[in-house]
């Protein structure tokens, strides 16, 4: 039974209003519904700023798969003010860095300058989310571009076969969709189609700008309302196309086995089931279990498989969690010939957790590493500004990281037993990538 957090997505403040979230923390609503949320650091002498939209891959019909993907390239190609040479030739010429990424839920274009910078960064920025002209030429470079980039992942079975377990898990719910698309819905989509996608989707209560650094808050907003000026974005819009995600219901795939047969010198497998969706309490208890069972050096998968019968160089497990729903899977390659082998130590070692738990040594481990990882990622302006904008974005709250470390030390060994029951004690699905027929594995 999954228990959803009293903890949730918070309601949404009215537009046109600024607020203090925490000690340096800023949030200001435009009258549009666009968010600017900033967190000032005053001992950087940098500034990391992103513009996200809460957009991605679920949220595409299957006709239009991978057009968040392709937005995401045609946005740096050019706007009414500056050609796509002109976009990266500004912030280069200041040291600065852009860059952009898409995932299943959100897409993020973002900055890195110095705080003398900032001016330009949102400038840029903002121009090109915003103002963007999707020049049709341009979308037909960008289409080979993602033909080639798709062809490459399938050229990387280390990359290949989470993609293979993650649409076995989910079969075609959106979720099981790869964010790049694929040959059959990238080639036929027309230019029309992606302007409509880019003008129905990019709306400004869609939309968080983030920032973190030496930086004022309120210098922040006016550069972005200069910056939004005559865009489609600096009117107020009408109510925004709601993200597809809740539209399918999340299905419970029948445990499966599926195989890609590549003449590879390494095999490739993931094992795993459907695991727990962002919301859900037992995340932080989950983080404990992830890190102890495969999350290290000191991990009991990496010290079984790899330190003590050197049968695979890379072995890990993971936790991916969406908006309503989740996966959990255990990584590892190594020769062909000892994949029986392998495959035999991940399942008798999450057998084994899922009957009995962790030990208290292992838990208190587990804290340890969870709250490390997170305090040590917050180092530098960048990942400060992932923080505030997935918070605002995701949860539309902002939890401390003193609440956060509380919340993890919380955790206790029943709570962590009981999440291991609940993911490990169920069949599994299994993807492998390599030299393999199906009918190697489906006899097993």
């Amino acid at each position: 039974m999954t228990t959803s957090s009293s903890r949730g997505p918070a309601e949404r403040p009215a537009r046109g209003t600024t607020r203090t979230l925490q000690d340096g923390v800023k949030r200001t609503i435009l009258p549009t519904g666009l968010r600017i949320v900033t967190e000032a650091i005053p001992t950087t002498r940098s500034i990391a700023l992103g513009v996200w939209v809460g957009i991605g891959s679920r949220d595409e019909t299957p006709a239009m798969s991978g057009a968040s993907h392709f937005l995401e390239h045609l946005l740096f190609k050019g706007t009414h003010k500056r050609t796509a040479l002109q976009i990266s030739a500004e912030i280069e010429a200041v040291g600065g860095e852009t860059n952009a990424f898409t995932t299943k839920e959100y897409t993020c274009y973002y900055a890195r300058v110095l705080d003398d910078d900032l001016a330009l960064a949102v400038d840029v920025m903002v121009d090109a989310v915003a103002d963007s002209i999707l020049d049709p030429a341009d979308v037909e470079t960008e289409r080979g571009v993602i033909l080639e980039e798709i062809a490459m992942h399938e050229d990387e079975p280390g990359d290949e076969v989470h993609d293979i377990f993650t649409e076995a898990i989910f079969g075609d719910h959106p979720l099981g969709r790869l964010i790049s698309g694929t040959e059959e819905s990238i080639t036929p989509m027309t230019r029309t189609q992606i302007h409509g996608f880019y003008r129905r989707r990019y709306t400004p209560p869609n939309i968080v700008v983030a920032a973190a650094g030496n930086l004022e808050h309120a210098a922040v907003v006016r550069l972005v309302r200069k910056a939004l000026a005559g865009t489609a974005l600096d009117a107020p819009s009408a109510p925004p196309s709601p993200p597809r995600r809740g539209s399918k219901r999340v299905p419970t795939q029948k445990p499966h086995t599926v195989v890609r047969n590549r003449d590879t010198e390494q095999a490739h497998v993931v094992l795993g089931g459907i695991g727990i969706g962002r919301p859900d309490e037992r995340r932080f208890s989950l983080g404990v279990l992830n890190n102890v069972l495969g999350g290290g050096m000191s991990s009991r998968l990496f010290q079984e498989i790899r330190e003590k019968r050197g049968l695979a160089y890379s072995v890990y497990s993971y936790a991916s969690q969406y908006a309503d729903a989740g996966v959990f899977g255990v990584y590892a390659g190594c020769a062909p010939g000892k994949v029986e082998e392998v495959l035999d130590l991940i399942r008798a070692e999450l057998a084994a957790v899922a009957a009995d738990g962790l030990t208290a040594e292992e838990v208190a481990r587990g804290r340890g590493m969870v709250k490390g990882s997170y305090v040590l990622g917050l180092e530098d302006t960048g990942s400060r500004m992932s923080r505030l904008a997935k918070s605002e974005l995701l949860y539309g709250d902002l939890m401390s990281v003193d609440e956060l470390l509380t919340r993890v030390d919380a955790v206790t060994e029943e709570e962590v037993r009981k999440v291991a029951r609940d993911l490990l004690d169920q069949p599994m699905t299994l993807a492998v990538v390599g030299p393999f027929d199906e009918a190697a594995f489906t006899a097993r």
